[in-house]
């Protein structure tokens, strides 16, 4: 399975045209923790600076519990940083945005609803789905989804339910998709599948990417940067530019000279 090609620039041809279709994103110095039941303080990172260029898809690589999802939690504004800032395009990230669209491992969609009803969710809930009836039928469309509108999701299997979980994101129409472990729970050939179509959908959209993963090869396959963090309380250990062009083999001597320096940085070396 490979995936479709981008420009070298960090915005995909598709989107350059496009400006605002991608957001900056700028960790200055974050740290955070979490009160204990005991009364004591658990840091989970420490002191992380990134920035993330529009239209750039950047992914995270760590030990299991390191902070990674902490740090896409801060980024989505579901609670702010300890210390430090984070920011959206200069603009200090205080709550969450329709801009900013998480999808979980989960896709948590609604069973009591239909899949078109769990993918209007977002322009219902701002008031807008009068006039985005077509998005949400654009957002079917562009997952592969279309002819699925009516099903229930106990009738989608694993990677259908996940597609359905990235129209409900599309049809926000975000400058940033926050990924946390996304495709985590699927079978390893709709997994493959999915990062072919998860590719594509980036081109296609313009907006940045951020990914949490804790699969080397698919971090090396999604991304063009990966960025390393260490155990708790996390910090950037290293960043490693994947240059390879799109699409990508998963046999590219290329990527697997770049497998073994991640591993290495990770304590893995073979």
């Amino acid at each position: 399975m490979v995936a479709p090609a981008p420009a070298s620039s960090a915005i995909p041809p598709e989107s350059a045209s496009a400006p605002g279709r991608a957001s900056r994103i700028h960790v200055e110095h974050v740290s955070h923790g979490f009160d204990t039941p005991e009364g004591g303080f658990l840091p989970v990172l420490e002191d992380v600076t990134l920035d993330i260029a529009p239209g750039e898809f950047v992914a995270l690589l760590g030990p299991s519990g390191c902070g990674k999802s902490t740090l896409l939690r801060l980024v989505a504004g579901l609670e702010p940083a300890t210390q430090g800032t984070i920011t959206q395009d200069g603009a200090p990230i205080v709550r969450p945005d329709p801009s900013r669209i998480v999808v979980f491992q989960d896709p948590t969609l609604f069973p009591w609803r239909t899949v078109w009803d769990n993918v209007a969710l977002g322009p219902q809930a701002q008031g807008t789905l009068k006039q985005g009836k077509a998005r949400v039928d654009a957002a079917l469309q562009k997952v592969g989804l279309e002819g699925f509108a009516k099903s229930w999701p106990h009738q989608l299997s694993g990677g259908m339910a996940q597609r359905a979980a990235l129209a409900r994101a599309l049809v926000n129409d975000p400058k940033l998709l926050i990924l946390d472990e996304p495709l985590g729970k699927l079978d390893s050939l709709t997994r493959i599948e999915m990062q072919g179509e998860l590719v594509s959908l980036w081109q296609k959209n313009g907006f940045s990417v951020l990914l949490v993963t804790h699969d080397v090869e698919e971090a090396l396959f999604l991304a063009q940067r990966v960025v390393i963090f260490s155990p708790r309380p996390a910090k950037i250990v290293t960043e490693i530019t994947i240059d390879s062009p799109y699409p990508r083999h998963r046999d590219d001597p290329k990527l697997t000279g770049r497998r073994r320096e991640v591993l290495d940085q990770l304590g893995l070396a073979i």
